[in-house]
């Protein structure tokens, strides 16, 4: 059976290093491929409390704008378009939402994402899209060359 190529490609972010060495690779494939790029970063939702105030949506809106603008450049510097996606949910369910209802063929993320508090929040986001992604999954460990 003949494999076809990868057609669009979704770079998940959290603005971690290891997010952006994933996303490094991504678009080296892509550009590889000829694919097209969709940059994903997802606001989490908090456990811990239903209202929260207004600073912190601006907050989170600039932490995603800055996660997805670094990998914007990566992608300008390789000649590859990156199509921006900020969405806010739960990081692992809102990625495999995206991945379906756009016929995403493969996902690259990191091995962790941030650290502290919210990486404890958001659990293991990678772990739970390898199982359940019903693309490929590329988990990038290394930094990109």
């Amino acid at each position: 059976m003949k494999r076809r190529p990868y057609r669009k490609i979704l770079l998940a972010t959290d603005g971690s290093e290891n997010a952006k060495s994933a996303a490094c690779s991504g678009i080296e494939i892509a550009k590889r491929t000829g694919s097209e790029v969709y940059v994903v970063y997802v606001a989490g939702i908090s456990c811990c409390s239903p209202i929260m105030p207004e600073s912190y949506d601006w907050e989170v809106g600039k932490e995603g704008s800055e996660a997805v603008a670094e990998i914007e450049e990566m992608g300008k510097e390789a000649a590859v378009p990156v199509n921006v996606v900020l969405l806010q949910g739960h990081p692992a369910q809102e990625i495999l939402d995206f991945a379906e209802k756009n016929d995403i063929d493969m996902i690259v993320m990191g091995t962790q994402g941030t650290a502290g508090i919210d990486r404890f929040l958001l659990g293991g986001v990678t772990e739970k899209v390898v199982r359940h992604a019903k693309a490929e999954v590329l988990v990038v460990r290394a930094p990109c060359p």
